[in-house]
């Protein structure tokens, strides 16, 4: 492991990194980040990673990160979550820290900086700032990787919800605002994916500094090695218990699939991806819907089909499994919502619709192009650009930044370098 960040003293640079899912195997989207932030930073800083763990396979996978870490610590969240977040709801804490809570981890904090001082906390995602904010870490200076700003995407799933959810929505995006601003406050730096979500971090009215450090894609990894497939088969990647997921499944199946169907009788649909929901692994009851559960690679599903969709109406962030798509050769049918979070580099390969029959009438035209015409659509985008290397590298520079203070110029943002 090279580490060749330095602090004042000449020493390494020591990072300790806060992630609320293990950041192992990179296969869903709160992961792939965390993922390869943890590599390229590990390439040049000492990283102690500390991690809430959900279940026994999180814990089994430990031991594959500890080869590019300085140590990885655990600290599995508490049973009986939801109990605890019915009882929270007359309080004022946001329920998303009551969910990602472990009694363990105050004191996994305090023996890993007990053992090396960090000169730099990484706190990912908002879930995790609030640690940051706690003693022994509060007098250490923070970097807030927000990712996307969770209260906004709170907000917007009030307003399709039915009581009680949506006045617990609403709850859960007014009480997550008010801690977002108090994080962005405290942290040295806090950054996030896309334009979309600065404005936003703007409107929450921190004057503290932000910047966009937007998502990448394994380009190696995802690179087809064969010929584009020839057979009309639609591809959606995603976790299926996650309510945007879900929701966008079911609507593409009952509202865009029947109307796909009734155009290309030989149409096939492959949900790829973990944790179904009941009502989602009951769409295979349709024999044109193949419904996989957990795959342990999703680039053999990707480079079978013609066509890849991301039909979220709730979408916040870089889906990253448009940007996986497109690397693996599909041009993509998305909804806007998906659409403006994207990086203009990946825009290219997409079209966009959000009523079932628009939608229907893309996916429909581009399985009647050409399999290498497909194939072409998927490479106007420059998708060279969106390495991750080249994506995160700004994260290099906030590290450098935040553990050695000195005056900063405002950075130009990735791509406008």
């Amino acid at each position: 492991m090279a580490q060749t960040g330095t602090s004042d003293a000449g020493r390494s640079v020591r990072i300790l990194f806060l992630t609320h899912r293990l950041p192992y195997a990179p296969n869903r989207g709160d992961r792939i980040r965390a993922f390869h932030l943890l590599r390229i930073l590990s390439a040049r800083f000492d990283v102690d990673l500390v991690s809430l763990v959900h279940d026994e396979d999180e814990r089994h996978r430990v031991d594959a990160l500890r080869s590019m870490t300085a140590s990885v610590s655990i600290a599995p969240v508490r049973r009986g979550r939801l109990a605890a977040a019915a009882l929270a709801l007359p309080t004022s804490q946001p329920l998303t820290h009551v969910l990602l809570h472990s009694p363990h981890m105050p004191g996994t904090i305090r023996g890993v900086t007990n053992c090396h001082r960090p000169d730099v906390v990484l706190a990912y995602c908002t879930g995790m700032a609030r640690y940051a904010l706690e003693p022994p870490l509060a007098s250490i200076p923070c970097l807030l990787d927000m990712v996307d700003v969770d209260s906004a995407k709170w907000e917007t799933l009030s307003s399709n919800a039915s009581w009680p959810l949506c006045a617990i929505y609403r709850r859960e995006a007014r009480l997550l605002r008010r801690f977002e601003h108090h994080a962005i406050e405290h942290a040295a730096a806090t950054t996030v994916v896309n334009e979309r979500e600065h404005q936003l971090v703007a409107d929450i009215g921190s004057a503290s500094r932000v910047v966009v450090v937007p998502n990448g894609v394994d380009l190696d990894g995802f690179t087809p090695t064969g010929p584009p497939a020839t057979e009309p088969r639609v591809v959606f990647c995603g976790v299926f218990n996650y309510g945007p997921n879900e929701a966008g499944a079911l609507w593409l199946a009952s509202r865009v699939w029947p109307l796909v169907r009734n155009r290309e009788p030989r149409a096939q649909l492959s949900l790829v991806g973990m944790n179904p929901s009941r009502a989602v692994a009951a769409l295979s009851r349709d024999r044109s819907i193949h419904v996989t559960g957990a795959v342990p690679d999703v680039r053999p599903y990707l480079w079978g089909a013609a066509v890849s969709v991301a039909p979220l109406h709730v979408a916040r962030g870089v889906q990253n499994k448009v940007l996986e798509a497109i690397a693996s050769g599909l041009p993509c049918v998305v909804t806007p919502e998906v659409l403006e979070g994207l990086p203009a580099a990946a825009r290219a390969a997409c079209r966009s619709a959000s009523e079932p029959q628009a939608f229907a009438d893309r996916i429909l035209c581009l399985l009647r192009e050409t399999p290498e015409a497909r194939r072409g659509l998927s490479r106007r985008a420059r998708v060279e650009d969106l390495v991750w290397e080249r994506q995160l590298h700004p994260m290099i520079d906030l590290v450098a930044s935040i553990a050695q203070p000195q005056p900063i110029t405002e950075r130009a943002r990735p791509g406008h370098h």
